[in-house]
């Protein structure tokens, strides 16, 4: 079986590749670097992008009728990556993978808040943002997007396709809850603020834009890679995906503890539920966004398992509650 598996990976690869060249070809001579928020650990400045070629496709998502909308939205899928191409700062060098996407290691230095890091590839220039904590910060926030912070329908695989892919950056409605809970708890740039989701990477600048545009704090996001491989076969499930996502932040972050923010429709309860058993003492609180489908059993049964370990837990469709328990954690009184 195993054979089996690898043999499939390995002609999906080549499939992907193959079609990608034909539909998504761009110029390999005139590189492109795409870059994303990056985080820190008490070691390292970690830069992140993902190297491309530079296609003359227009990719613009202000959007217009749901047609436009589609038509724009598949346009962020029509990438062409660049594998095995040296990405450089400084002295620091890292390997573009199949898919494009680099990792950089960067020495940390003094400096705090939002650091830039320029990198080069093959003459191609970005600026790769990294978020460094804030030395007084009291806290950290780890928040789902689809039906946490924007409206998704994630809970609906049909429901969640329509609306990525006929919504624009204008008609992507973002909970007014949500925002009023990330700033306070954001506290005007003291406490990082971190996003997991399994919309692709595609999205990232998509999503980008429909966070300014809300107002919403900025912090590194991570998505997911739904590419193929010779070892990949499409991707991790979400739990898998968010709760590794999850680990590697509170690693670089052992001193924080954490707000965990999510919702009932796609089994955050339990993925939660599992961080603060691998993580004890360290989830200060969840935020559970509850879908029109409420609460499942399995829902009950999960934050029935948070509070036994101590951990408190707003569930509401809406964010009221949280807002007024978690504001003494942010500004305590003194």
């Amino acid at each position: 079986m195993t054979a089996i598996r690898t043999a499939i990976m390995r002609a999906a690869a080549i499939a992907e590749v193959a079609v990608e060249r034909v539909f998504f070809r761009g110029d390999t001579a005139k590189l492109v670097i795409e870059p994303y928020h990056g985080y820190a650990t008490d070691e390292h400045l970690i830069a992140r992008g993902r190297v491309l070629a530079l296609r003359d496709a227009e990719r613009d998502v202000r959007g217009g009728s749901r047609l436009q909308n589609a038509r724009q939205m598949f346009r962020l899928f029509a990438t062409h990556e660049v594998a095995d191409v040296a990405v450089s700062c400084g002295d620091v060098t890292a390997v573009s993978d199949a898919e494009g996407y680099f990792t950089l290691f960067l020495p940390r230095d003094v400096r705090t808040g939002w650091i830039d890091v320029t990198v080069t590839a093959q003459g191609a220039h970005a600026i790769c943002p990294v978020l460094v904590p804030s030395p007084d910060a009291g806290l950290m926030v780890l928040s789902d997007i689809d039906d946490t912070m924007m409206k998704t329908g994630a809970y609906s695989t049909l429901r969640n396709l329509w609306t990525s892919f006929t919504g624009s950056v204008q008609s992507r409605e973002v909970f007014p809850g949500a925002v009023e809970l990330m700033r306070m708890l954001h506290d005007d740039g003291r406490n990082p603020v971190y996003y997991v989701s399994s919309s692709p990477w595609n999205f990232h600048g998509f999503l980008e834009s429909v966070f300014d545009r809300a107002r919403l704090p900025t912090g590194p996001k991570f998505l997911k890679d739904y590419g193929f491989s010779k070892d990949q076969f499409i991707t991790s499930s979400h739990g898998d995906h968010k709760g590794r996502a999850i680990d590697v932040m509170m690693a670089a972050n052992p001193r924080l503890p954490v707000v965990l923010i999510g919702d009932t429709g796609q089994h955050d309860a339990r993925i939660y539920a599992d961080v603060a058993v691998r993580h004890p003492g360290r989830v200060l609180h969840v935020v559970l966004r509850a879908t029109p489908d409420r609460l499942d059993v399995q829902d009950k049964l999960q934050i029935g398992r948070l509070r036994a370990m101590n951990v408190s837990v707003s569930v509401a469709p809406q964010y009221q509650d949280a807002l007024a328990r978690l504001a003494p954690a942010v500004r305590p009184a003194a």
